[in-house]
């Protein structure tokens, strides 16, 4: 493996091979490094054919070098201006609408309906307890 590729680095190359996980790229005769499919395009990648071909000649950043192991990660992404951000105003238009459910309110009955009282109820109430001599503790 060539040394003269080092982390950082944007080079030229030529796809020499697709694979469902990324694409393999020659950067010299010697030299090739691996395109993961999260590093070809800003955005969700289904397909990595629907991007690249063989032979196509791309540019591509040095993401990482493991002479050890003989591995080039490459990036195609990284060398291209990420897409200008929706405002969401127009992001939100273009999701789908969500219906709600509506509620159909009942008849309303003569009488109060059972076990729920409003708080004027219940404050009339609980001044009447207050004003009984026969509740209060001595």
């Amino acid at each position: 493996m060539s040394t003269k590729y080092e982390t950082g680095n944007v080079v030229t190359g030529k796809v020499t091979g697709i694979q469902p996980y990324g694409a393999f790229v020659a950067l010299d005769e010697n030299t090739q490094g691996l395109v993961h499919i999260s590093e070809i395009t800003h955005g969700f990648v289904k397909d990595v054919n629907e991007h690249l071909s063989v032979g196509d000649e791309v540019n591509v950043k040095v993401l990482s070098v493991d002479e050890a192991a003989g591995k080039i990660s490459l990036s195609i992404r990284a060398t291209e201006e990420p897409p200008a951000e929706e405002p969401k105003a127009a992001a939100a238009a273009k999701k789908p609408k969500r219906r709600q459910g509506s509620v159909k309110s009942a008849p309303a009955a003569e009488s109060a309906p059972t076990g729920f009282n409003t708080l004027k109820d219940k404050l009339e109430e609980w001044i009447e307890q207050s004003e009984r001599e026969d509740l209060i503790k001595k």
